[in-house]
């Protein structure tokens, strides 16, 4: 899947030692609901075992290719659907740009469009979905760009602190019907 320059793709063995370094941050642990290391065994057993049968693992991470100018792709993130409810319709989806340098360049943004007609076309979902941090400005600001709007509000939902908590946001995209 493809637009202009950002370009997703399907966990590669090459990935591993770049997830290790990301997954291992502790500023992601934050976004991701992670709150322990990930060993490099799990994610190298994850990248062998990853089947792109969402429907089989209710869940599917693609990576975020940039084509540069001279025509050399680096990986600047992830975009994950998870949850995925085939009864339903509908699967939560996560976007990460890695780099603060790759941020603000508009690569999320183009992911997500991509992402969201994969939703719509191929999947035949009627909905996308994410839960994201009253506190950040930034993802707020590219899923209302992506046609997201806040449904709800979970009070207090994410410690932040030994006694402070903020609230979440959950964010749905109703997608069109299928043609």
């Amino acid at each position: 899947m493809s637009s202009n320059q950002v370009l997703l793709r399907a966990v590669e063995p090459i990935d591993l030692e770049m997830l290790y370094e990301k997954e291992n941050n502790p500023e992601v642990w934050g976004v991701s609901n992670m709150l322990a290391p990930c060993s490099r065994y799990a994610l190298q057993t994850f990248i062998q075992n990853v089947r792109q049968d969402i429907y089989a693992t209710r869940q599917l991470r693609l990576m975020i290719d940039v084509l540069q100018e001279d025509g050399v792709r680096i990986t600047v993130g992830a975009v994950d659907l998870f949850n995925f409810d085939p009864q339903n319709l509908r699967a939560e989806v996560g976007i990460i740009i890695y780099e603060p340098s790759f941020r603000r360049k508009g690569y999320a943004t183009q992911a997500m469009r991509r992402v969201i007609s994969y939703a719509a076309d191929t999947l035949q979902l009627h909905q996308l979905y994410c839960s994201v941090a009253e506190s950040n400005e930034a993802s707020i600001a590219l899923f209302r760009k992506a046609e997201f709007e806040v449904s709800g509000i979970k009070k207090d939902w994410r410690k932040k602190s030994q006694r402070a908590f903020e609230n979440e946001l959950l964010m749905q995209h109703i997608l069109p019907v299928p043609r």
